[in-house]
């Protein structure tokens, strides 16, 4: 077992590293256009603990609260300030409002593309035998990891979804199984039980398909795939919410408790695989290594940067809905306007996000098993 000081440095290390690459590209980008910036910090604003130096008038300071990061542009919510970000082009202020949540969805693809690397391209066709339940029908009949599944009860298996339910149409009734074995074929009869949880599976095996190395152009187009995918599904969310497609408190928010308690699972599953895999014999069903730590922050990033692009005042999606007149009709919303919104906004995020993390104690969230 992980301890939970361990977790919580993971945590504060990962969800800080996501803040601070998402104000990075702010800076990036504001440097580009020729916009100062005053103050680039390492933590949320707060006391100033020490200013590390000086560079091109950006200070660079540590902030007490050592979580993420944020840039402080010269005039900021003054047009009026030569050099200040209000005071450049409506097409600098966008580049700079979205280079925030760009680099975090590049940090997903390199997540993402470092996985599909490390773990392989799918090759379907055949079912592999992933892990195995402890004390398992599957275990007790001899099935192990690694095992690539060919029949069930006679029948061809091809796919994973239709196998699973070819075995849940077998409950409680002797099951042949056909394996091939590196390369030797086995029959083995296991009895998928209908007493067993529902997490654990009846017949307690993790099904996959085999994997080949992936190449590089397969890595980074699988990454920016997985990425594209899991934006559109953050996108689509408020309308499958509308539509009822999904539950409401299938898709609550999580505060900074709920993002820990994933990390604590990800990270205990990580740790454990790969204590499994170094002290089990490679006949003896260890699971293989898992990364749902690496995972869970793709995942995360994407969210940021997709959540900081909706339309909301005060988030980067809210600059930009106020940029987009002044580009389609050359006209300005007042300054005064502007700020008195995003003011009013960033009070109702503050107690939006106050509730969610208060709710997360009341009501912890149940975090699903990946």
């Amino acid at each position: 077992m992980v301890s939970g000081f361990v977790t919580l440095i993971i945590f504060i290390f990962a969800l800080g590293g996501m803040i601070f690459v998402h104000e990075l590209g702010h800076f990036i980008a504001a440097r580009w256009a020729g916009v100062a910036v005053e103050e680039f910090g390492i933590g949320l604003p707060s006391k100033k603990l020490v200013t590390l130096f000086t560079w091109q008038g950006t200070e660079f300071t540590i902030h007490a609260l050592l979580l993420g990061g944020f840039v402080r542009l010269k005039g900021e919510n003054d047009p009026t300030v030569p050099g200040g970000f209000s005071f450049a082009s409506p097409w600098k202020r966008l580049v700079v409002l979205f280079a925030g949540p760009l680099m975090n969805l590049l940090t997903a693809i390199v997540v993402f593309s470092f996985l599909i690397s490390f773990e392989g391209v799918a090759v379907p066709g055949s079912i592999k035998i992933e892990s195995i339940g402890e004390n398992s029908p599957a275990q007790q009949a001899g099935i192990q990891s690694g095992d690539i599944l060919l029949t069930v009860n006679g029948q061809s298996v091809t796919d994973i979804d239709a196998t699973i339910a070819l075995i849940k149409q077998n409950l409680d009734t002797p099951v042949e199984f056909v394996i091939d074995r590196n390369g030797e074929k086995i029959t083995l009869t296991a009895t998928p039980l209908s007493t067993r949880n529902k997490s654990e599976g009846a017949l307690g095996v993790g099904l996959t398909y085999p994997t080949r190395p992936a190449t590089f152009i397969e890595s980074v187009t699988g990454g920016f795939t997985v990425t594209g995918l899991q934006a559109a599904t953050i996108v689509y969310l408020p309308i499958a919410l509308i539509r009822g497609a999904i539950a409401p408190e299938d898709a609550r928010f999580v505060g900074f408790k709920g993002i820990y308690s994933m990390f604590d699972v990800a990270v205990q599953e990580d740790v454990s695989t790969r204590q499994e895999a170094v002290t089990t014999p490679a006949a003896g069903g260890a699971p293989k290594p898992t990364n749902w730590t690496l995972n869970l922050i793709g995942v995360l990033s994407i969210s940021l940067g997709v959540m900081n692009l909706f339309p909301i005042p005060a988030l980067d999606g809210g600059r930009i809905l106020f940029t987009l007149p002044e580009i389609l009709f050359r006209k300005r919303i007042p300054a005064e306007w502007e700020n008195m919104v995003n003011g009013i906004a960033m009070l109702l995020l503050i107690g939006l996000m106050l509730f969610v993390n208060v709710m997360d104690f009341v009501n912890p969230v149940q975090i699903p098993h990946p």
